[in-house]
Formats: structure tokens, sequence, C-alpha cells
């Protein structure tokens, strides 16, 4: 985009106001569109502001699906989400270097069921052992991810969605 272009026509994926997943940082809101001048030319960004970190950060509109924005899923990925979560789990390997390397892919990947896969994973293994600290990392970020989204997509409040992941996580097996 070489030249400066009005913020109004532009044709962007996503809205001022809404809220938008990026993998790892969590449930974002875009606060506003702006044109940022780098390296002698306008370029549009997207400004989000994360609650939970109290972080705001700019991502340039023609990187932000590259990067891993997206949409907050709807009711149906949601309810799918937890459905994977009160499934049997299968274990991962049990060398946790591997394990983690694994789980950070799957975070990184994004996808509301991949989250929910390591929230599975780590919760089960933590129930059999204590997770090393950087494992623990992971399940404390990838829950967290999980109840924000949940909570956005379900219309409940945290504290609702964080009782419903458990509950489920806590279904017995036969």
């Amino acid at each position: 985009m070489g030249k400066n272009v009005k913020i109004s026509e532009l044709n962007t994926e996503f809205k001022s106001n809404q809220f938008i997943v990026y993998p790892i940082q969590g449930v974002g809101q875009i606060k506003s569109i702006e044109n940022k001048t780098f390296k002698n030319k306008v370029i549009p960004y997207y400004i989000i502001y994360f609650e939970v970190s109290d972080m705001t950060i700019m991502v340039p509109i023609d990187k932000a699906v590259a990067v891993g924005i997206r949409k907050i899923v709807g009711k149906k990925e949601s309810e799918k989400a937890l459905k994977i979560i009160s499934e049997k789990d299968e274990p991962l390997t049990t060398d946790w270097k591997l394990r983690y390397q694994i789980n950070l892919d799957l975070l990184k990947k994004g996808t509301i069921g991949d989250i929910a896969k390591v929230v599975r994973s780590l919760y089960h293994r933590s129930k059999q052992k204590e997770l090393p600290i950087l494992e623990r990392k992971i399940f404390d970020s990838a829950i967290r991810l999980l109840i924000d989204e949940i909570s956005h997509s379900l219309n409940k409040t945290k504290s609702e969605s964080e009782h419903l992941i458990f509950s489920k996580l806590e279904t017995e097996h036969s």
C-alpha cells in the first residue's frame, strides 16, 4: 500500500470494536484502525487491546491473517471444543520436552479445537503427576485462552465458562 489510504476506504477483514482471537495472546478487541508511518510508508494497522494482560498491540492489516488473527468462533465450534475436553484423553509421549513442543505447536496454531486438546491433555496429565514448570505455564495459558473464547462465544461470564470447562474435564470416562 504505497500511498496514504483512507481508513474508510479499506476493505478490512475485521472492524473496529470487534473481538478477535490472536494465538497465544487470547481474545482482544480491535480498538481502532489507524495509519502509521513505517520506513516512509503509510501502513494501516489494527490497534488491538487485550484486557487479560492489559496490553495493546499494533498489527499491520495485511499481516493479520498470516499471524493467525481470527474471528471468535460461533456457538457450534465452542460446543465442539467442550466436547473435545470431555473425551477420553489419549496420553502423549512420556518425554515431557517432546510433549511440551507438541502442545506449544498446537497453541501456536490457535484453533479452539487445538487449545481444547492442550487443556485436556495437560489437565489429565496433572492428575497423574505434577506438571513441570514449562508445561504448567502452557496449561495456564491454554485454559485462560479457552475460558476467554468460550465466554465470548457463548455469552457467559468468565467464571461461568471456567466452571463449565472444569466440569467437562472432570467427566468420568468408562
